[in-house]
């Protein structure tokens, strides 16, 4: 996948909420930086192929920074040491020229499956694996990442940088790809924003080849994740992916699938293990 698309996958995904008191956390105006006219190259944007989906996410989030009129980082990705031991990282510390404020903004970009078997629609949001949810991610945000600003060991960066933490506001950009069960494609959710449903989820009982046989499919890696489908060139058939389907099944991976059909539709899934 170029850069450029999955740039261009960034851009279009959504923040998880736009109440601005939900979690008692302000989110960061991402979208209004997404209507500037920005088209990068591979030029602009340098990425080691090997960087993770977050990290590649932070590069995106700074090139929109760095061309807005009216934002500037002033610093990022600032590990915090206790006794030579890294306690947390402060992803970005930006000016707001506009009203001339400091900003300290956490970067998050999650995929969350909902689990109608689970009690209360915010706990419902689950990590594809089961691993994580909203609610623990929220947490985390609350009590360890966003405190940081405020340690001890961070006041001498901070007076480095002639900055007084008294004066930063602290936001979070928590952007989401939310996928449903597929018999629930169509229902509205009242506390999130809707416009992160991208996609649905089945069991692995449920990808027959009766359901799915006429389609094409690409198991992208996580690093695409973000991509359109649109963009991807390779495909394979039912039975071709079947087998790389259970080979992530096998080791309880759940895998995201990118389907196309005939008529250059296309859709993104996950088949759960669980």
């Amino acid at each position: 996948m170029s850069i450029k698309n999955e740039y261009l996958g960034f851009i279009n995904s959504k923040p998880l909420w736009k109440n601005k008191t939900l979690f008692n956390l302000s989110q960061f105006n991402i979208e209004e930086l997404f209507e500037t006219d920005i088209s990068p190259n591979t030029l602009e944007i340098n990425i080691r192929d090997n960087e993770v989906l977050g990290k590649r996410i932070e590069h995106y989030f700074e090139y929109c920074i760095i061309n807005s009129d009216h934002y500037e980082v002033i610093a990022k990705n600032i590990q915090i040491y206790q006794d030579k031991i890294t306690i947390g990282e402060l992803d970005f510390l930006i000016k707001d020229h506009r009203d001339n404020k400091t900003l300290h903004i956490e970067i998050v970009y999650k995929f969350y499956l909902h689990d109608p078997s689970i009690e209360g629609e915010l706990q419902q949001w689950i990590g594809p694996n089961r691993k994580d949810t909203l609610l623990q991610k929220i947490e985390k945000l609350k009590t360890k990442q966003l405190p940081l600003l405020y340690r001890s060991e961070t006041l001498p960066i901070l007076k480095n940088l002639q900055i007084n933490s008294k004066s930063i506001h602290q936001k979070v950009s928590y952007m989401a790809n939310l996928f449903v069960p597929v018999s629930m494609k169509n229902k509205l959710f009242p506390i999130v924003n809707n416009q992160c449903i991208v996609g649905f989820w089945v069991t692995s009982e449920a990808f027959t080849s009766e359901q799915y046989g006429t389609y094409h499919f690409n198991i992208p890696k996580k690093k695409d994740w973000a991509t359109d489908p649109k963009y991807c060139d390779t495909w394979f058939s039912f039975n071709d992916i079947t087998e790389k389907v259970q080979v992530s099944l096998s080791q309880k991976k759940s895998p995201l699938l990118w389907m196309k059909s005939n008529g250059d539709s296309y859709d993104r899934f996950f088949i759960v293990w669980w």
